[in-house]
C-alpha cells in the first residue's frame, strides 16, 4: 500500500480512489469492465433524463402562463419613463395582440403562482436525502419524478377548477421534485468512483439544463396550437413522458452494485473496491450539531446560495428583461432564453471531464480542484452580468455575454457539487439536501427582491442594479467558500 506523506495536509494530497481519503495505490483496484455499456452508465443516462423531465415540468409554466392569462382583462400601468430605455424595433407583422387566455391573473398573482413551486421544493430536500440513505435512492428518486409527472398532467384541470387548487398542485409538485437531487446524490456515492464523479455528476445533473433548453421552445410552440387549448399540451407532453420514464427506471436501476442482478462482475468489483463501504446495519443518526457547526458545510451552503441567486435571476427574470428592455418578440425570447442553459450544459461536460483528468494524473489536489472550478462557476456568470451592463441595448452582445461567459456556471459540477461526498460520504444525500434547500431558499428570494427594485418601471438603470447585485452576491459567497472549504472527510462522518 502506497501512503503519501502524512506530514502534508490531506486536503492538499491528490485524491485517490478510496472515499475515506486514505491514499492507496490505484494498482490495488481491480480492472473495470471493458463493456461499452456499463451498469453505472445506465444509471447516469436515466438520471439525466429524469432531471431533464423534472426541469421541463418545472419551467413549462413560465411559458404557458403567457397563454393562460387574458392580458386584456387585467389592468396595466403605463410607464412614462422613456429617458432610460432601449429603442423598440418595428414589428414585422403588424401590431402585437395581447394574449386572450382564460384566466384574469394580474402580475402579483402570476408571481405567486410561479413562486408556489419553491414553497414545496425547499421542504423536502433534507428529508429526501435522509430517506434515500435509509430506503434507497432508486425508490425516492423514482417516486419524485413519477409523482411530479402525475401532478403535471393534472395541472390544467386544477387551473380550470380554480386558483387555489392550482396553487396546491404547484406546491405539491415542488414537494415531490424536492427529493430528486439529494436522492441522486446518495446514489452517486454508491455507484461512482471518486475519479469519475465530476464528469459523471456533470452528465447527470446537466439534465436540468437540457430539460430547460427543450422545454422553453417546445412549450412555446405547443401554446401556439389550437388543439386542446394549446397551453395544456405543455403539461400533458412532459408529464406523460415522465410517466413513461418511470417504467424504465423501475426495470433497469438498482440501489447499489451488490443488488444489481445483471451487472458485469468486473464492474461490480471495481466499484466496490473504489467507494467506501457502508455498514447496512449502522443506523447511526445524522450528527446534526456537528453538521450545523461545520464551517466546510457552511462554505458549500453559502456559495450555493450565491450561485442560485444568479441562476434564478436568469431563470425567472431573463425573459422579462428581453421582453421589456430588449423588446424581443415571443419567438426570439423563447429561443434566446434557452441559450445560457444549452451553453452551460455543454461547457459543464467539458470542464468536468478536464477536472477528472487533472485529478487522475495527480496534477491537482481535491481541495484545489473544488476551489478552482467553483471560482470559475461563480466568476463566469458574474462577468456575464457585468458584460450585459456594458453592452446596454446591443441585443447580440448581451446574449453573447449571458450565453458565453454565463456558460461557465457549468463548472459547478466539478466545484462544490461533489464536495459533500468528500466531507461525509455516509451522509452525502442528507448534506446535499440541506445545502440545496438553503440555495433554493436564496434563489426563491431573488425574484421578489428584483421586483422591488424594478417596481414596474422597466429601465436600464434599474436592471443594471439587478445585474450588479447578482454579480456581487455570487462573488462574495465564493470568497467565503475559498476561505473555509475542505476536502477531508469530517470526523463526525466516520461514526463510532
Amino acid at each position: 500500500m502506497e501512503v503519501l506523506d502524512p506530514s502534508v495536509s490531506r486536503d492538499d494530497q491528490p485524491l485517490c480512489i478510496n472515499d475515506s481519503l486514505e491514499r492507496v495505490n490505484t494498482s490495488q483496484i481491480p480492472a473495470d469492465t471493458t463493456s461499452c455499456i456499463k451498469a453505472r452508465h445506465t444509471l447516469g443516462f436515466l438520471g439525466f433524463l429524469g432531471f431533464a423531465l423534472v426541469y421541463a415540468m418545472r419551467v413549462n409554466l413560465s411559458v404557458a402562463i403567457v397563454s393562460m392569462v387574458n392580458q386584456t382583462a387585467i389592468p396595466h400601468a403605463e410607464d412614462n419613463d422613456t429617458s432610460d430605455v432601449c429603442p423598440k424595433t418595428k414589428p414585422i407583422n403588424g401590431t402585437f395582440i395581447p394574449s386572450a387566455g382564460e384566466f384574469a391573473w394580474d402580475e402579483k398573482t402570476q408571481g405567486i403562482i410561479l413562486g408556489a413551486f419553491f414553497l414545496g421544493y425547499v421542504t423536502t430536500n433534507v428529508p429526501g436525502g435522509r430517506m434515500a440513505e435509509k430506503m434507497g435512492g432508486k425508490l425516492i428518486y423514482g417516486l419524485g419524478v413519477f409523482l411530479t409527472a402525475v401532478l403535471t398532467v393534472i395541472s390544467p384541470f386544477a387551473a380550470y377548477w380554480g386558483l387555489v387548487p392550482f396553487l396546491v398542485v404547484r406546491v405539491a409538485e415542488g414537494f415531490t421534485e424536492g427529493v430528486t437531487f439529494p436522492a441522486m446524490h446518495s446514489m452517486l456515492a454508491h455507484w461512482v468512483p471518486p475519479l469519475e464523479r465530476s464528469k459523471f455528476a456533470a452528465l447527470v445533473y446537466a439534465g436540468a439544463n437540457f430539460g430547460t433548453v427543450i422545454s422553453l421552445p417546445v412549450s412555446g410552440w405547443l401554446c401556439s396550437l389550437e388543439l386542446w387549448g394549446g397551453w395544456p399540451l405543455a403539461f400533458y407532453l412532459f408529464g406523460g413522458l415522465g410517466l413513461m420514464w418511470y417504467v424504465f427506471w423501475l426495470i433497469f436501476i438498482y440501489d447499489t452494485p451488490s443488488q444489481h442482478t445483471n451487472i458485469d462482475p468486473s464492474e461490480k468489483a471495481y466499484i466496490e473496491a473504489s467507494v467506501e463501504k457502508k455498514d447496512d446495519n449502522d443506523d447511526t443518526g445524522v450528527p446534526w450539531l456537528s453538521v450545523f457547526t461545520s464551517l466546510p458545510i457552511w462554505a458549500i451552503a453559502i456559495t450555493q446560495c450565491g450561485q442560485s441567486w444568479a441562476f434564478y435571476t436568469l431563470l425567472t427574470e431573463l425573459p422579462t428583461y428581453m421582453d421589456k428592455i430588449l423588446h424581443l418578440n415571443v419567438q426570439q425570447n423563447a429561443f434566446l432564453s434557452a441559450l445560457p442553459y444549452l451553453s452551460a450544459w455543454l461547457v459543464g461536460l467539458c470542464i468536468s471531464s478536464f477536472a477528472d483528468a487533472l485529478l487522475a494524473r495527480r496534477l491537482i489536489s481535491p481541495l484545489a480542484s473544488f476551489k478552482l472550478w467553483n471560482t470559475v462557476a461563480s466568476l463566469g456568470p458574474s462577468l456575464s452580468f457585468v458584460g450585459a451592463i456594458w453592452a446596454g441595448c446591443d441585443r447580440m452582445t448581451v446574449m453573447l455575454m449571458l450565453a458565453g461567459l454565463g456558460s461557465l456556471q457549468g463548472a459547478v459540477y466539478a466545484g462544490n457539487q461533489m464536495n459533500h461526498i468528500a466531507l461525509a460520504p455516509r451522509y452525502a444525500g442528507t448534506l446535499y439536501g440541506l445545502t440545496n434547500a438553503a440555495a433554493n431558499a436564496c434563489g426563491f428570494l431573488a425574484p421578489y427582491v428584483i421586483g422591488s427594485i424594478v417596481e414596474g418601471h422597466e429601465t436600464l438603470a434599474r436592471w443594471h442594479t439587478v445585474f450588479w447585485m447578482a454579480a456581487g452576491i455570487n462573488m462574495a459567497t465564493n470568497c467565503f467558500y475559498l476561505m473555509f472549504a475542505s476536502a477531508t472527510e469530517q470526523p463526525w462522518s466516520k461514526g463510532s
